[in-house]
Parts: structure tokens; sequence; C-alpha cells
């Protein structure tokens, strides 16, 4: 009997789902206790995140790139305490986050917020029996960075081209114009100021009209009237850049100031400014101003150099039609721009020469000069020598080029601009800064070339910090 029940009961399977299921039970109970409570901590590190998003991008708001990193530290953690609060008795305590990066005084500022909390277990115990220890909460940990660029303070010496040569007609049907009603002269698509222009030249041949005059009568734009309208255009762009950038001159961020020069051959003594040889058009004390209405409506006067006659700058001195003395333009320029900062709050603005010119040096000869005319007259691309002086005091150099046009009509132009014409536009690309040159020929439009060039400066001075 008793070995048939033995041999019964082992044979007997009733009964086995209820042990299997009752030895299972136990890995589910922790692996549920654990998911559990790796889902709660999971969620609230998402929550945590983006406090610590919400903390790092109060640091780098256009209003708090104005203040201090100890001013926006304190908002910062208040915004991330705050929101981390929310979290209640989820954690052990409300964590105070860590802030690192912060600069004062920069045009560019990254800052790192960093946390680390205590997500409160659900179900410690079964934590407890998997790594004999008592992990009643699990460490949670994170971190974001916030960047932001403001734009710097940046003052504007505008130097303008305003020599006899800037005065070409502005289009292609304006030089025909100029040159069907000059047959007198040869055919000249310059329009010429002259304020004795009958008085004729130094050999005694009669004298051509004004084509100054010629061209207002024939309805013909020249190139400096193009650069007055665009120069003055210009503000306007300025002054919405300015509002974009909710500046607050003269500390901004992002004011800019404007003066404006031109020059030719001779220059102005002023009480402003003591240089003789740019002509201040708008610089009040010899330094710029963030009052650009004002400098706009200076802009609009610009006019080219008037002369007395054809190789007569004043009459009865001969210069030889030596009018573009760009050498001594450019030291006179360097001794008015003082040494520029970094364009931050607390620091000096930065600083931007703004040259505008058809790139022909025509100056009494000196010894820089590469072709000389008649032993005294010098005509050639413009020396750059200057330009390197400017750049390495760390002011960059903006070039807006009105290329100096072929006249194929016109004697003199084939006997000493031909030669060198190729190297004019070259030599006025390697004059300016990296990425700050633009070029205009007969029909574009100037006014939209420096506002390109403008944008680009604006540009490239948030990359360069």
């Amino acid at each position: 009997m008793l070995g048939e029940f033995m041999r019964r009961f082992r044979r007997d399977r009733g009964g086995s789902t209820a042990i299997i299921f009752a030895l299972s039970l136990i890995p589910i109970v922790f692996l549920t206790g654990l998911s559990l409570d790796f889902s709660a901590a999971a969620q609230k590190r998402i929550r945590l995140n983006a406090a610590a998003d919400s903390a790092a991008l109060s640091m780098v708001t256009p209003t708090a790139m104005t203040k201090t990193c100890s001013q926006v530290q304190t908002t910062a953690q208040s915004i991330f305490m705050g929101q981390a609060s929310l979290l209640g008795t989820g954690l052990s305590s409300v964590p105070t986050p860590s802030i690192s990066g912060c600069v004062d005084n920069v045009t560019t500022r990254t800052v790192t917020v960093t946390y680390s909390a205590s997500s409160v277990n659900s179900f410690p115990n079964v934590l407890a029996l998997l790594t004999h220890a008592s992990e009643t909460t699990w460490t949670i940990t994170g971190s974001s960075t916030a960047t932001a660029t403001t734009a710097p303070n940046i003052n504007f010496y505008l130097l303008l081209d305003n020599s006899p040569s800037m005065d070409i007609a502005a289009t292609t049907a304006g030089i025909n114009t100029m040159v069907a009603n000059t047959s007198a002269q040869g055919g000249c698509a310059l329009a010429c100021h002259e304020t004795n222009p009958t008085s004729g030249d130094v050999a005694g041949n009669p004298g051509g009209e004004d084509n100054y005059t010629l061209a207002k009568n024939l309805g013909v734009v020249t190139r400096v009237q193009n650069m007055a309208t665009a120069t003055s255009s210009l503000m306007n762009t300025a002054t919405q850049t300015m509002t974009t950038n909710n500046a607050s001159c003269p500390t901004g961020p992002g004011c800019y100031e404007m003066a404006i020069f031109t020059f030719n051959v001779q220059g102005t003594t002023t009480s402003q400014c003591s240089s003789t040889s740019i002509q201040v058009i708008y610089a009040p004390s010899c330094a710029p101003s963030s009052d650009l209405s004002s400098a706009q409506t200076a802009a609009a006067g610009i006019d080219v150099l008037k002369v007395c006659s054809n190789n007569y700058l004043i009459c009865g001195t001969n210069n030889n039609d030596a009018d573009t003395d760009f050498e001594t333009a450019m030291k006179a320029i360097n001794n008015i721009m003082p040494t520029p900062g970094t364009g931050t709050s607390g620091s000096t603005p930065q600083e931007v020469l703004f040259l505008v010119t058809d790139g022909v040096d025509d100056e009494i000869n000196s010894s820089s000069c590469s072709q000389t005319l008649d032993g005294s007259r010098c005509q050639q691309p413009f020396n750059t020598a200057m330009c390197t002086t400017v750049k390495n005091r760390g002011i960059r150099i903006a070039v807006l080029y009105t290329e100096y046009l072929p006249l194929p009509t016109n004697a003199w132009y084939n006997s000493w601009i031909s030669p060198f014409q190729s190297q004019i536009g070259p030599n006025m690309q390697s004059c300016a800064s990296p990425g700050l040159f633009f070029q205009v020929t007969t029909d574009d439009d100037i006014a939209a070339a420096m506002v390109a060039l403008f944008q680009k400066s604006i540009a490239s001075a948030h990359l360069s910090q």
C-alpha cells in the first residue's frame, strides 16, 4: 500500500501551476517595483531638465545680458528651485543648482546650469533586497547650457571719396548722355564741378562748360549723388537695427554711432577737427554720434569737390588735377580714430572704417608713387600700406569699391589709367578686412551695397567675439 501511494504521488502533476506562480511572483514584484521607481525618477529628471533649461535661458535674454552674472544667477536659481519645488515629496529636498561659465561684460555669454537631486523611491525594500543596502532614493543629475550673443557697440567712421573722378554718371544711359553732350571736350562722362569753366586751361585753350551744371540740366545722376543718397539712407538702416537691438545709447548693447568725412585733395580746418586733409560732414567734436537723424541730414548734402577749371584746383594755382590724396586722408582718419575696445557695455566701442572710393590715387608726386606723370603728378592704385596700419590697431575696414570705369573714348584714361586698371579692384579688396569688401559698377545700386556692407560689418562683429 505504501509503495503504491508513493508511486501515485510521483506521477501526480496537479497543483504545479500554483507552485510555479508562487516562485515567479518574487522576481515579478522585484521588477515591478524597480520599473515603477525608475519610471518615476525618469519623469522627475525630465521636469528638472526643463527647469534647468528655463534657468539657463533666463541668464542670456537681451535684458539679462545687460546685467551682471551675480544678478542673473540669483534669478536663475530662483526659477529652477521654484519649478523643482512643484515635485513636492517626490524629491528628498529641493536642490540648489550649480551655475558656471557666466562672465560679465562680454558680447557672447555661455552659461551651464547643473543639478543633482534625490528621487524618493516607492519600493525601497525591493532595492534593498537586490543591492543589500537601504536604497530609499535614487540620485538623478542633469545640466543645461545656453549661449547668446548681444550686438556690440560699434563706432563707424565713414570716409567717402568725393573727388572729381567719383562724379561720373551713375548709369550707362547717363554716361552716354554726357559723352554725347561734351563733344567739344572729346566726350567726357565726368560731371566735374568747375567754378570758372570759361577761363580756359593753362595752354590757353578754350575752357569747357561746367559739366556739373550740364549733368543737372540733362537730368543725369552721378555717383557722388548716389553716394550721398546711399549714406543718408544708411542712417535709417542703422537706426532700425538699433531698435531691433533694443539699444540704449551710448552704453548699449547694440549702439551704433556715426562720423562722416569726405576726402579728395584738400580739407577744411574746423573747430571740431584739426585735420586739413579730410572734410567733416558730420562728426560733433570730431567724434561719432548716435544722433543718426542729424547724420542723415548732413549726409544728404555731400557733393563733389569744386575746382576752378581743368588742371586748376584753385584759380591761378596749377595742381595738374591731382585731386585724390588717399594716403594723406588715411593718415588723417587713423589719427582721429581712438583705440577700439570690445564693444561691450563695460568697454569702449568697436570701430569700423567704412571706405567708399573708386580706388585711384591722384596726388602730387611722392616717394611712394609708382607712376609719375610730368614729374609732379602721381596716378596709381591706392597704396594699401595705411590700410594695414589701421587694421593692425584692431580697427576693421569695410570697403565699398565703386569700380573705376574704363573710358576708352578718353585719351588720358588710355594713356595713364588703363595700364593699371586690373590692379585697382584687387588693391581695394586687400585693404578691406576679411568679408568686408563689396564692389559696384555702372547701373548697380550703391544704397543696397552700402546696406549689405553695413550688415556684414555688424554680423562679423558678433562672430569675432
